[in-house]
């Protein structure tokens, strides 16, 4: 499996939930934000999207719900299965939009490192 957003994973699939229209928004909740992590709970209806962004800090993601999350990046769009409480890591510098390719919610917790 490829990491999110990392490229060269499988393409997103051809149903993807709110692919016609515009997406809702994924819903971020600041948990912890000090001199040394930012933690953020983020929230995916089915279809709903983080909107383009980059990440300026390197980070970790704790998928709290198993599923597929989409991803576009400059070099294409990929998905990738994620598993409750099967983190990974990236460092920062990545570019992509992210999006809840279920029927059901997405959940993940975000842990960026200052």
């Amino acid at each position: 499996m490829p990491e999110p957003g990392a490229g060269g994973g499988e393409a997103l699939p051809p149903g993807l939930p709110g692919a016609s229209g515009r997406r809702s928004a994924a819903v971020p909740t600041v948990q912890v934000d000090n001199d040394r992590v930012r933690v953020t709970e983020w929230r995916f209806v089915p279809g709903a999207a983080t909107g383009w962004h980059r990440h300026d800090l390197d980070y970790v993601v704790i998928p709290l719900t198993t599923g597929r999350l989409g991803m576009r990046a400059a070099d294409g769009e990929t998905a990738a299965e994620l598993v409750a409480g099967r983190a990974y890591y990236r460092r920062r510098g990545v570019e992509h939009d992210v999006i809840n390719a279920n029927a059901h919610e997405f959940v993940f917790v975000e842990v960026e490192i200052r």
